[in-house]
């Protein structure tokens, strides 16, 4: 074991961290918002990917297509969002987190069923960037996409909720929903804006994931728990929280892949859950 090996890991780790702050990120947003637990999320993911890589059919450049594969998993979390969610959104409480995670479940065991059929093989992206070697350091190009592209995006979300007006309507509804809507605020919008966000940054996930290993629509489970487990090991209401969790299970997870096998590396992810739920079970209260 070298010291730039253990670099490159640290670099592929920060990436899949990163692919996994954007993926809890969603959880994040739509659970602190609307106390609706989207266990449809990785399915979005995988949505993009598919409508990337088909979008690629009819254009040679790969970010017109993911462009497009973000636009149409946009178009139809709106859908879901004034359909499905718009009953979820009528009751309070428990009974919308539970109605949420039924109807969200059976959203995600819907696209499921249609993607197995439709697209049972595995989808990759080609990017065309060429590694990069920094004093004996070698960065793949799919590694320099992610965390460019992640980074930048990240960013930009709490530049939003930070420094502009909808953004601090959204932390307001964050805080207290019935407060906001006594101070003016249209809750439901802003609950509308935020579900087509999240599913944007899990599209936006899938198709950098894409980039870097095939996925198959059967992977739409695995990124919805990922996601989960780093919004609950960052904070269910915390954006800042989910991204340092992001990046830090992203590092376990690549160290031990590497140095104990990726069985074991998720049986670490599940503890490291549970732990924090035994620490902290006001974290999903």
């Amino acid at each position: 074991m070298t010291t730039t090996t253990m670099i490159e890991l640290f670099i592929d780790g920060i990436a899949r961290g990163l692919v996994f702050a954007l993926l809890g990120a969603g959880i994040t947003l739509v659970f602190g918002l609307g106390n609706i637990l989207n266990i449809a999320i990785g399915v979005f993911a995988i949505i993009a990917l598919i409508a990337t890589v088909q979008l690629l059919a009819v254009s040679s450049s790969v970010a017109v297509a993911a462009v497009g594969g973000l636009a149409f998993v946009a178009v139809l979390g709106l859908a879901v969002d004034r359909t499905l969610l718009s009953l979820v959104y009528r009751k309070d409480g428990e009974e919308r987190i539970l109605l949420g995670i039924f109807v969200t479940l059976g959203l995600m065991l819907f696209f499921e069923g249609v993607l197995f059929v439709e697209f049972p093989e595995g989808f990759t992206l080609s990017h065309g960037i060429p590694s990069l070697t920094v004093a004996g350091v070698s960065v793949r190009g799919s590694t320099q996409i992610i965390i460019l592209i992640s980074s930048i995006v990240l960013l930009l979300l709490f530049l939003f909720l930070n420094l502009t007006y909808l953004g601090k309507a959204t932390r307001t509804v964050f805080q207290d929903e019935t407060g906001a809507l006594l101070c003016g605020i249209n809750p439901r919008r802003i609950q509308t804006l935020i579900f087509v966000v999240s599913v944007v940054f899990a599209g936006l996930a899938g198709i950098l994931q894409g980039f870097e290993t095939d996925l198959r629509p059967a992977a739409a489970f695995e990124l919805t728990v990922f996601a989960i487990i780093v919004s609950i090991v960052g904070g269910v209401r915390n954006i800042r929280g989910t991204v340092v969790a992001g990046l830090l299970l992203g590092l376990v997870i690549t160290y031990a892949n590497f140095f104990i096998g990726a069985f074991v590396a998720k049986m670490i992810l599940f503890g490291v859950a549970v732990v924090v739920l035994l620490l902290r079970p006001e974290e999903i209260a």
